[in-house]
């Protein structure tokens, strides 16, 4: 079943669902087990190794990168497959009002890749320790830590698709464009959007040919550039306006970009801009 993951998580956010049950299991190479699935709908979360899990006769391959959602009262089979331990997270849940229209998520199996997200993997191993504790502020943080995990799993699906990519993109290199001069970091940009910098770096490099952190200084360095030869603002002003407070750092790496020093720049090419030519790439 091929999944909207923008109408899928539309349906979830209409939905009025609870968690029924977190289960971890762990299964040995080359074990098997025919049967059917719980009388509720759920996710299985691979965390170590690779199985074939077969619902109503339509195989997945599931392996950490992957998601499955299976429907309630569904035939299964079940098979390890390599020689590493099978390890995964199942959550079942309740549908507690009747579902919009467009899915039936009792009756619906699909498969989801969202890639490599640690955060995810760390919110599992919360929801599985949380889930386990009795009383009814765990069962509360249950609830919460379930839809947490779906959010990071829709994001996450979403940003795999070239589409996602580009939008990705398309918002972080505008945020950098609008705040450059901000203390910007690229960890603080990985978690203003809910990915994490492997993913941030991916992208970037992608659609620039460089990282996010290589980009934010280029962007900036050529913002430096048009100051420079468009008034006579010190260097150290100039530096602050691009986002960098050390005047001594900022003189540094531009002439290590460009090959002279900010004085030097403006005192070469102020009357002459069109005659610097750098091999740095125009942002």
């Amino acid at each position: 079943m091929k999944i909207d993951i923008n109408k899928l998580a539309e349906h979830f956010a209409h939905t009025s669902f609870r968690v029924e049950q977190v289960c971890r299991y762990a299964r040995d190479p080359g074990m098997r087990c025919d049967g059917y699935t719980e009388p509720f709908p759920g996710f299985v979360f691979p965390l170590r190794g690779k199985a074939e899990f077969v619902f109503n006769g339509t195989p997945y391959t599931l392996a950490p990168g992957k998601v499955v959602h299976g429907g309630a009262h569904m035939q299964l089979d079940r098979q390890v497959v390599g020689n590493t331990r099978w390890e995964y997270l199942l959550v079942l849940y309740r549908i507690c009002a009747p579902e919009p229209t467009g899915f039936c998520l009792p009756k619906a199996h699909f498969e989801l890749t969202l890639g490599h997200s640690p955060r995810l993997t760390e919110l599992l191993e919360l929801l599985w320790r949380v889930s386990r504790q009795p009383g009814g502020i765990p069962a509360f943080q249950t609830e919460m830590l379930f839809r947490c995990a779906l959010e990071e799993l829709f994001v996450c699906v979403r940003n795999q698709s070239n589409d996602g990519e580009q939008a990705l993109f398309e918002q972080i290199s505008k945020y950098i464009h609008d705040h450059y001069m901000d203390p910007l970091t690229v960890r603080a940009l990985a978690e203003q959007n809910e990915i994490n910098e492997n993913r941030l770096f991916y992208v970037f490099k992608k659609y620039t040919g460089m990282g996010p952190g290589k980009y934010l200084m280029a962007y900036r360095l050529n913002r430096a550039k048009e100051c420079l030869l468009a008034n006579d603002a010190p260097i150290g002003e100039v530096a602050i306006s691009v986002g960098y407070t050390d005047a001594f750092y900022f003189s540094r790496i531009f002439k290590k970009q460009f090959g002279v020093s900010p004085g030097e720049f403006r005192a070469t090419f102020r009357n002459n801009p069109y005659g610097f030519q750098d091999s740095s790439i125009p942002i």
